[in-house]
């Protein structure tokens, strides 16, 4: 069975909005950064499931995000969006995940991005690597 997410490649004066996942059993790719986003509800199309998971996940009302890429494989279909964050880390609410951070292209590159929250380094989720790789080849 495939299930369908909608992600945000959100920039911000050169820099990603990132998120770290909880380290909970059981969620996908727990404590890896990611992108916000998450499951489309029943019906729901990808451009308002975005504009729903940022509301609910950083309390931000995203405005014209534009559809970027599409990723398929046997178990997912994933909806990228990409386009700019318009406000700052200090006006963002985060309600899902353990951090949050604006990472730069040589950071996304390592593989690893610094979480200061968790005072530790930690690796990029297979979702977040695509998005790095397609922010690579194609600009």
């Amino acid at each position: 069975m495939t299930f369908a997410v909608a992600l945000a490649m959100l920039e911000r004066e050169g820099r990603w909005l990132l998120q770290l996942r909880d380290d909970i059993a059981g969620i996908v790719h727990p404590g890896l950064w990611g992108l916000f986003g998450g499951h489309l509800d029943p019906g729901e199309p990808p451009d308002q499931a975005i504009r729903r998971e940022l509301r609910e996940e950083i309390g931000w009302e995203a405005e014209g995000l534009p559809f970027w890429f599409e990723h398929q494989d046997a178990q997912l279909r994933a909806h990228y969006f990409r386009g700019r964050l318009t406000v700052s880390l200090a006006d963002l609410v985060q309600t899902e995940g353990q951090d949050m951070v604006l990472a730069g292209l040589d950071e996304l590159r390592s593989g690893e991005v610094w979480s200061p929250r968790r005072q530790e380094l930690r690796r990029l989720a297979p979702s977040l690597e695509r998005a790095v790789h397609r922010l690579e080849v194609k600009g």
